[in-house]
């Protein structure tokens, strides 16, 4: 999530992108790091106690916060939403925000997206058998490793794209990832 938000950050100051061009790029930088860390990291801990998956995972924070304070700073990393969003309207006396309806649409699409997608489609049904009986799955033919790497990549880069959503009710400075750990 951490690393969608300063990806967001990037786009934005440096180059100019506007805020809903840095979504997609937010998702794919938090997925491919993600394969890239499945693959070298994650991978060899799958059979290991959960103590130690925890530890792997508590010891990549530290590192990025380490790396995002070393980078960005530690001040905090506001971004500006178009004016569209930042506007707000009442509803029955209640004050409610644009950008906070908006993401609640953009919550609920992807949770559909996601249910649907495991519930109905050809990889949602491996990647449930690879769950469930990884070794009648891998004798089935079905590329569990597969599976599970883009199963990886795609919790990561929605963590990303929510890291980069969040930036601006929650904020972003290199804390972030010890506050939602």
């Amino acid at each position: 999530a951490m690393l969608g938000g300063y990806v967001t950050v990037l786009l934005m100051r440096q180059y100019g992108w506007p805020f809903f061009a840095t979504l997609p790029a937010a998702f794919i930088a938090a997925a491919v790091l993600s394969v890239l860390l499945e693959r070298t990291l994650y991978r060899r801990l799958y059979r290991a106690s959960d103590l130690d998956q925890v530890l792997l995972t508590i010891g990549i924070v530290f590192v990025s916060v380490a790396v995002a304070a070393y980078l960005f700073g530690a001040v905090q990393q506001p971004v500006q939403l178009p004016p569209a969003l930042r506007s707000s309207f009442n509803i029955l006396g209640i004050h409610v925000g644009v950008y906070r309806l908006i993401l609640i649409g953009i919550a609920l699409a992807i949770t559909v997206l996601v249910a649907a997608g495991l519930e109905f489609t050809r990889f949602g049904a491996q990647v449930r058998a690879a769950v469930d009986n990884e070794r009648m799955a891998r004798g089935l033919g079905i590329d569990v490793d597969r599976a599970f790497a883009a199963t990886f990549a795609l919790g990561s880069g929605l963590a990303g794209l929510g890291g980069a959503l969040a930036i601006e009710i929650v904020g972003l400075d290199p804390s972030f990832a010890f506050t939602y750990l």
